[in-house]
């Protein structure tokens, strides 16, 4: 299997088939923990798109390239706005510092490939 994470299509594949191998270990501590991440994205008394954000934000100081990935996509998919969505990358380097700058390179590549592939 190939480990491209640089194309969109690499990650969404390389995600979807170790989740799988993941939920297939069985392991309930490991299944909990992925049902929790999935319920705080839900609606609450904040709407998805916002808990996108702040999931993007959070991404980006903590510097994990694949969850910055994950939740750029997903705001894309909420409608987020290219402008919100810079405005979170603005806060997340503020909020991380000059370290966060390779990350938000890769970021903005990734919502260029995102929106690339939304428009015929």
């Amino acid at each position: 299997m190939s480990h491209d994470h640089q194309s969109l299509d690499g990650f969404n594949a390389f995600r979807a088939a170790m989740n799988e191998k993941i939920f297939a270990a069985g392991n309930l501590t490991t299944n909990r923990f992925f049902n929790l991440d999935t319920r705080a994205y839900e609606p609450g008394a904040l709407d998805v798109k916002t808990k996108e954000m702040l999931g993007l934000v959070a991404s980006l100081v903590l510097r994990c390239d694949d969850c910055i990935s994950y939740h750029v996509i997903k705001c894309a998919e909420v409608g987020a706005t290219d402008a919100e969505i810079h405005e979170v990358f603005s806060i997340g380097l503020v909020v991380g510092g000059s370290i966060v700058i390779p990350h938000l390179r890769r970021a903005v590549a990734r919502l260029e490939e995102v929106r690339s592939r939304a428009t015929p």
